[in-house]
């Protein structure tokens, strides 16, 4: 585990403040998460995705947080005025940073658990603390993980250490999965480090997840 700014902190905050319980609109109109979560989506197809993706990045550039979108998409441009939408671009300003999964998750070289959370660490805390944000939100397209060798069980373990990180910060962090692309038993391994499920307009409790401490 990398060293983190609030592993000396007793209280263990981070940047942010305690543990908040306001709620964060998701994707459809009355769909609530609460701040610090930490949940997966499944979609079929870029048609599903993009009914997930755009909408989620629109409420957050409208409630004023500060947004990454790790995408498969080859034209950014495009990608960022669909994300607007009815916005102004003048008013997102640096909100939205759009990002090939590639650059993000294996940036570094080869895949690593300990450098991806302190990528996130840094990303958010300086959000956060330098960027003038009072909360953040990611989406993550998980569809590299099919074609790069990076083995299931460090995708299972990213994914379970992701629920130790999360309620660190004001954010929340939503990834998606193409049930055509993954096999079954990984499927139901990603599930089980998921707290929370959005499946269609629904967020659903995860009755399967497992935490960190008990994933074997």
């Amino acid at each position: 585990m990398v060293p983190r700014p609030w592993d000396d902190d007793p209280a263990g905050e981070a940047p942010g403040g305690p543990a908040m319980t306001e709620s964060v609109k998701l994707v459809f109109p009355g769909l609530l998460v609460a701040q610090r979560t930490h949940l997966c989506g499944f979609f079929r197809g870029s048609e599903e995705r993009d009914d997930i993706v755009f909408p989620f990045l629109r409420e957050g550039l409208r409630c004023g947080d500060k947004c990454l979108c790790a995408f498969e998409a080859a034209d950014h441009d495009a990608l960022q005025a669909e994300v607007n939408g009815q916005i102004e671009v003048a008013s997102t300003g640096n909100q939205l940073d759009i990002v090939l999964p590639s650059d993000v998750y294996l940036g570094r070289g080869d895949f690593s658990v300990p450098d991806m959370l302190g990528y996130w660490d840094t990303w958010a805390a300086t959000s956060l603390a330098g960027g003038g944000f009072s909360s953040v939100r990611v989406v993550g397209e998980m569809t590299w993980a099919v074609t790069e060798v990076i083995g299931s069980v460090n995708l299972v373990r990213y994914e379970s250490e992701l629920n130790r990180f999360v309620p660190r910060y004001p954010q929340v962090m939503l990834c998606l999965y193409d049930l055509d692309r993954f096999s079954g038993d990984l499927f139901v391994d990603i599930l089980k480090t998921h707290p929370k499920v959005l499946m269609g307009s629904t967020v659903l409790e995860n009755r399967y997840y497992v935490p960190p401490d008990e994933l074997v």
